[in-house]
């Protein structure tokens, strides 16, 4: 049977990520690979209801658990609707951010817990993680700036952050690349849009021509 390929893709706001998967996607497709490109929270109509809530700038009186908690629920759906699905049928996914933003922005820069809040999201993940991650690291002033510049980005509630809030989510992630550096792959993503695709599609290449049999 044919062994689909579940590749996430993480970062800081203002990292470069989103624009990143969707040139990715567009080139393995034209190598004759089937890729299903989506995002979290969303992806699915109920995940991306769920999404509109969770980063509506209005909603500044969200409780972080029950933030944690919202992004664990569009995890779910997403997975049981989409992700799995498309594992089974042997495709490449290709997914803007899934469990390590969870762990990143809720875990330690809300200061909840990493521990709790992958507690919450093992129920709603069950045994599917990432085969390889790609990580966009980038300064939280540059990522910040970058998207003040970019006036078609929806703004939503974590842009709205502190510029503290949005270091201890960098922080967040590299503990995280540390963790587990077997899967995460870290990129600097301060360089140029050439330079960082280049050394993502390079990495998920490789990675897809050497994988596993399983």
């Amino acid at each position: 049977m044919k062994q689909g390929l579940f590749i996430t893709v993480e970062g800081p706001e203002g990292a470069g990520k989103s624009t990143i998967i969707k040139k990715m996607a567009d080139e393995l497709t034209e190598k004759g690979h089937e890729v299903i490109l989506t995002r979290e929270p969303g992806g699915i109509t109920i995940a991306e209801e769920i999404r509109e809530v969770i980063l509506d700038p209005k909603n500044t009186a969200m409780d972080e658990r029950t933030e944690a908690l919202l992004y664990a629920a569009a995890r779910r759906q997403h997975l049981a609707e989409k992700v799995i699905p498309s594992l089974d049928k042997g495709s490449i996914v290709l997914c803007d951010r899934f469990l390590d933003s969870s762990l990143a922005y809720q875990g330690h820069a809300r200061g909840i817990g990493m521990e709790e809040v992958y507690s919450i999201n093992k129920f709603a993940i069950g045994d599917t993680m990432p085969d390889i991650t790609l990580y966009f690291d980038v300064e939280p002033e540059i990522g910040l700036e970058r998207i003040s510049a970019h006036k078609g980005r929806e703004v939503n509630r974590l842009d709205l952050e502190t510029i503290d809030f949005h270091e201890r989510v960098r922080e967040g992630y590299l503990m995280l690349l540390e963790k587990f550096p077997e899967r995460i792959k870290k990129i600097d993503a301060s360089a140029s849009f050439g330079e960082v695709y280049q050394n993502a599609l390079k990495i998920i290449e490789k990675y897809i021509d050497e994988r596993p049999v399983r």
